[in-house]
């Protein structure tokens, strides 16, 4: 196990544990979660039901599972980086995208060093079975990270660690051998509910359960359709994704940067106005998110969630938003259109 680590920490995990593939006492509450609807149209997530939670099912002869998991913090992430990403919200005009999303899209990163990883265990112990995940397939990651003593399950669902808080990546090798599990690590949220009480949209519905219906990530890159009236003005100036429930969170103090510069910030994707950005010509759009996940929601849905700001932007005072808007009001998408006049309707109201 000490050999597997030392392999991780050179291609750039900060952390690898060990978990068997018995997962049965996380099916019920699984199950419950589909049932009551909160995955909302993640319908990936039905459709593979109890499978997720059943490693050996996924990919059978599958016995242990190599959890990996890799801190995303840009390099040049300063001290204070909580309260400068909450300063956002007090910019209206400025469009905030979540901090994961501002660097390489870490499926390709993850996916490509636990590819290397498994190569170099071969190289140590002879050939094995496995396959490599990030976020790719039924897989109950955050369970698995969590019984592999990665962190515990914060209120938010998240996985925390003492030493590193949450502002990392996860992913895992399924094997066909026989590895020691990791010891599990105890739960330190205490009484603390900071997460679910800045929740803008009152996702987090109690503690370990979100309804992903109104998580503005969920909105702003899984939903493919209208964004239900009542929550458009809770998004603020978010355009894709939201950090709030992490920015909140005592843990983060502790939050480390990446060790890679894949994470770094892209120049184009921080700090920009929201009517910029709105001005992206579909062409624009794919040049400037090449690599990047936000590529993955296409030009359509990134003017819906551009919308939705500039109406609160609007709202909020700032005049240069309706003439951005106006230049998307004849859209050929009724998606982008409708969007687009509800903003300016309701800055007039």
């Amino acid at each position: 196990m000490s050999r597997i680590r030392a392999l991780a920490r050179e291609l750039g995990f900060s952390q690898i544990g060990i978990a068997g593939v018995d997962l049965s006492s996380a099916e019920p509450g699984l199950a419950q979660w589909l049932a009551e609807g909160f995955h909302g149209e993640m319908h990936y997530m039905a459709a593979h039901g109890m499978r997720r939670a059943r490693p050996a099912e996924l990919v059978p002869g599958t016995v242990s599972v190599i959890t990996a998991r890799m801190d995303y913090l840009p390099r040049a992430t300063p001290g204070d980086w909580q309260a400068v990403e909450f300063a956002r919200l007090q910019r209206p005009g400025e469009a905030i995208v979540s901090l994961y999303a501002r660097g390489r899209d870490y499926h390709k990163v993850l996916r490509s060093r636990l590819a290397l990883l498994a190569e170099r265990i071969a190289q140590e112990v002879g050939p094995f079975g496995h396959r490599a995940f990030t976020d790719s397939a039924p897989v109950l990651e955050a369970e698995l990270a969590s019984r592999s003593g990665q962190g515990w399950r914060g209120k938010h669902t998240l996985v925390l660690d003492r030493e590193a808080g949450s502002m990392f990546f996860l992913g895992e090798i399924y094997v066909d051998m026989a590895l020691p599990p990791s010891e599990p690590v105890t739960p330190h949220c205490g009484s603390c509910s900071a997460c679910i009480e800045v929740c803008p949209t009152r996702a987090i519905v109690a503690p370990g359960r979100l309804d992903a219906r109104r998580c503005i990530s969920y909105l702003t890159i899984e939903h493919a359709g209208p964004i239900p009236l009542e929550l458009r003005p809770l998004m603020a100036n978010r355009i894709y994704g939201c950090d709030d429930c992490q920015l909140v969170c005592p843990w983060n103090k502790f939050a480390k940067k990446s060790a890679l510069p894949d994470f770094d910030a892209r120049e184009g994707l921080t700090g920009r106005q929201l009517g910029e950005l709105f001005a992206w010509s579909e062409e624009e759009f794919l040049r400037f998110t090449e690599g990047s996940p936000i590529r993955r929601i296409g030009h359509e849905r990134w003017l819906r969630n551009l919308a939705v700001a500039l109406g609160n932007a609007l709202r909020a005072g700032d005049e240069g938003a309706r003439a951005a808007l106006a230049t998307r009001l004849a859209h050929p998408s009724a998606l982008v259109r409708e969007h687009v006049e509800w903003a300016l309707a309701v800055s007039a109201g």
